[in-house]
């Protein structure tokens, strides 16, 4: 490929981007978040309210699909630093009743299936985690550490070597972004 296209991220009006090095730091009404791009192919420009990525000299597929990650990386930023995203589980719990609680940066799990020992899940630095009745909320400026907290929680009561159309005790993702989860 010869011509060297450019991708334009339009910039909300209530939203600040600051570019430092290779350093793109997104903050907003919900919050701030910040991605380092470290592919030196790829060059990161302001112009007025939107930002563009380009490929430095010779520009292949690599660089095209780099390009588009972090493209798609920014535009996760800036919608979340609009609105925080959020991930509601919901707690099953057929045989024995488990108890949930937040505990520092993890999530313990107790009595699940009858075991003695707690089940812990890591909750991830920049998100948040509620507990309501039978509901766990996790929300995060950030889509990734957000859905990296939801899944640790959903995988540290997944069950193996039992007939899951019996035992469907457990923690499991009901919506992501305001969207069921079929």
């Amino acid at each position: 490929m010869s011509k060297s296209p450019e991708k334009k991220i339009s910039i909300p009006e209530n939203i600040n981007v600051e570019i430092a090095g290779r350093t793109v730091r997104v903050k907003g009404a919900a919050g701030e978040n910040s991605l380092t791009i470290n592919n030196v192919a790829i060059g990161i420009r302001k112009e007025e309210n939107c930002l563009i990525l380009s490929a430095k000299g010779k520009f292949t597929k690599n660089e095209k699909k780099m390009i588009n990650s972090n493209c798609a990386h920014i535009k996760n930023m800036i919608r979340g630093a609009l609105e925080p995203y959020t991930y509601k589980l919901r707690i099953c719990s057929g045989h024995f009743p488990m108890t949930v609680s937040v505990e520092q940066n993890k999530i313990v799990v107790k009595n699940f299936l009858g075991e003695k020992v707690q089940r812990v899940a890591k909750i991830f630095k920049n998100s948040e985690v509620k507990i309501h009745g039978d509901e766990v909320i996790v929300t995060s400026v950030d889509k990734e550490t957000a859905g990296q907290t939801a899944s640790n929680i959903e995988q540290c009561t997944r069950i193996t070597n039992k007939d899951r159309r019996i035992f469907q005790d457990g923690i499991y993702i009901i919506e992501k972004g305001g969207k069921p989860v079929v």
